[in-house]
C-alpha cells in the first residue's frame, strides 16, 4: 500500500461533469479501463462513477452511494492509512495518488490506485474531488515477484552451493551482529571452527565427487547440531566448517564440539588416504568470550579460534584444543 501527493505535473485534469456532459465525452470516459469518478465534497457523495466498476469489482454502478461505501470496499489493513491520507490531502487541496486493495463482491481483493484531483469553487473553497481509478494488480504482483526474486538471491548469496548450509559472507555478518549483541548483554558467545583431516588425500584416494559428497554428510551432521534460531553452522572455506554459538558458555560449548566428533565418527565415511586413518576426522578450535571487552573484535576472537585448531592439527589431528590452551585427545575411528 503506499500513499503519496501528485507532482504538478501529474496532477490529471478534471472530467467535465458527467450529466450535463456531451456525449462524446461520457463515451470517452467510459470506453477506457481506468474507472473515473466524481464525489461531491459537501455530502461526501458519488456524483457519478464509471460503469467499469461493475467490471472489475463486481459491486453495481448504482451501489456506489457514498464515501462510506468507498470506505467499506477496501482491505481492512489499507483503510485507516488510505481514508487519513486522502481526507488530509483532499483538505489542503492538494492532488494525490492512493494505492490500495479493494473488496470484490466475491470476497476477493483487487489492487487499485486511485488518482485524485481537488476541484475548487470561485472562493476557493474545496468543491469536489475528480479521479481515476486503476486496477494494478498485475503490477503489484510483479512487484511482489521482483520482490521474492530478490530474496532469493540474496539468500543464494549468504548460502553455500554445495553443502546448503550459510557461507562465509553470512557467517561473517552474524559474527558481528553476535559480538555486538554479546556486547549490550554480557551474554557469553563461543565458537567451534572444525576442518577436516587429510582431506587433499581424502579427495586424491576416492576423487572430487567424492570429496563433494562427503562435505555435504559433514554439513548434514553439523546443522543437527545449530539446534537453536540463532545458531549458525558455516562452510567456512575449503573444507572447514564453523559453529557460532550466541549465549552459550564453555561447558556447553565444549559438549556441542564432543558432539561434532561423535557425530562425524558416526558417519563412518571411508577415507584410507595416505597418512589418514580408516575413517574421516576432524580437528577442532573452540573458543569461548565470557564478556566481551569494549576493546575487543570479532576479528580477534575468531583468528585465537582459528588457531586454535592448528594448534590441534599440530598436536597429532583428530582432536579439540580450546583457546585456554587445553586439548582433548579422540581415539583414531
Amino acid at each position: 500500500m503506499s500513499t503519496r501527493p501528485l507532482p504538478a505535473t501529474a496532477r490529471p485534469e478534471p472530467p467535465h461533469v458527467l450529466p450535463e456532459s456531451p456525449d462524446v465525452y461520457k463515451t470517452l470516459l467510459e470506453s477506457t479501463r481506468a474507472i473515473p469518478w466524481k464525489i461531491d465534497w459537501a455530502s461526501m457523495r458519488f456524483a457519478y462513477i464509471g460503469p467499469q466498476i461493475e467490471t472489475l469489482l463486481g459491486w453495481e454502478q448504482d451501489s456506489w452511494q457514498t464515501v462510506d461505501d468507498w470506505v467499506a470496499r477496501m482491505h481492512p489493513d489499507d483503510r485507516g492509512t488510505v481514508v487519513d491520507f486522502c481526507v488530509s490531502q483532499s483538505r489542503a487541496g492538494v492532488d494525490h495518488e492512493a494505492d490500495y486493495r479493494a473488496l470484490t463482491r466475491d470476497g476477493g481483493y483487487v489492487w487499485i490506485r486511485d488518482v485524485v484531483h481537488v476541484v475548487r469553487d470561485a472562493a476557493g473553497e474545496v468543491d469536489s474531488l475528480v479521479g481515476f481509478m486503476f486496477d494494478i494488480s498485475q503490477r503489484k504482483h510483479d512487484e511482489e515477484e521482483l520482490l521474492r526474486l530478490h530474496r532469493d538471491l540474496e539468500q543464494l548469496s549468504l548460502t553455500d552451493s554445495l553443502t546448503g548450509i550459510s557461507n562465509r559472507r553470512s557467517f561473517d555478518q552474524c559474527l558481528e551482529i553476535e559480538w555486538n549483541a554479546a556486547r549490550r548483554s554480557t551474554q557469553p558467545l563461543s565458537l567451534v571452527v572444525l576442518d577436516l583431516d587429510h582431506f587433499k588425500q581424502f579427495n586424491d584416494a576416492h576423487g572430487h565427487l567424492a570429496g563433494d559428497e562427503c562435505l555435504q554428510k559433514i554439513a548434514g551432521a553439523l546443522r543437527a547440531i545449530a539446534r537453536r534460531p540463532r545458531d549458525i553452522v558455516a562452510r567456512f572455506g575449503g573444507e572447514e566448517f564453523i559453529l557460532l554459538l550466541p549465549e552459550t558458555g564453555a561447558a556447553a560449548a565444549a559438549l556441542l564440539a564432543q558432539e561434532c566428533v561423535a557425530r562425524i565418527a558416526a558417519l563412518r565415511i571411508a577415507h584410507g588416504g595416505q597418512g589418514a586413518g580408516a575413517f574421516v576426522t576432524a580437528s577442532l578450535g573452540l573458543g569461548t568470550v565470557a564478556h566481551v571487552d569494549a576493546g575487543a573484535t570479532a576479528r580477534d576472537f575468531l583468528e585465537a579460534v582459528d588457531g586454535c585448531l592448528y594448534a590441534a592439527k599440530r598436536a597429532g589431528r583428530n582432536r579439540i584444543e580450546t583457546l585456554q590452551g587445553t586439548a582433548t585427545d579422540r581415539p583414531q575411528a
